[in-house]
């Protein structure tokens, strides 16, 4: 598989710490973490304090954050032409049939509910990577 860079969008500590463990206990990719939507766009956007801030190959990206909700984030992301081609998996505690169809109607990639145990939480974030380190093709990406 090839290292991609994935930026986690979460504001739950808990959350965030999960991820983390699982990308260094079981995965080789780089994992940047920002905690509310407002700061979500400014890193893909390389605005202050992110100006170095290396665009990602796959976000993770929780609904209900702090400063900019994302749905919004989303809306911005998938409208903004520098933006819209990197896949974007909301990652959420929500199963409402309504967060479901707003994030596809604002063509997110994927819609996954987050597991509350560790064991399958992992599990999932493995999945997700292998799906996207492993088998698609992302834009700037060859295949190895």
């Amino acid at each position: 598989m090839r290292a991609i860079k994935v930026l986690l969008v979460e504001d739950d500590p808990g959350d965030v710490l999960m991820t983390r463990e699982a990308f260094e206990e079981y995965l080789h990719n780089r994992l940047d973490v920002v905690t509310d939507g407002a700061d979500a766009l400014a890193y893909l956007r390389n605005e202050p304090p992110y100006a170095d801030a290396a665009r990602p190959d796959l976000i993770l990206l929780d609904l209900n954050l702090p400063r900019r909700d994302g749905r919004e984030v989303l809306a911005d992301i998938k409208t903004d032409p520098r933006l819209t081609h990197i896949p974007v998996i909301v990652l959420t505690t929500s199963q409402a049939e309504e967060d479901v169809l707003r994030s596809y109607q604002l063509h997110a990639n994927a819609y996954v509910t987050k597991p509350v145990d560790f064991e399958r939480f992992v599990e999932a974030i493995r999945q997700i990577d292998g799906f996207f380190a492993g088998l698609v093709k992302l834009p700037g990406h060859r295949r190895s």
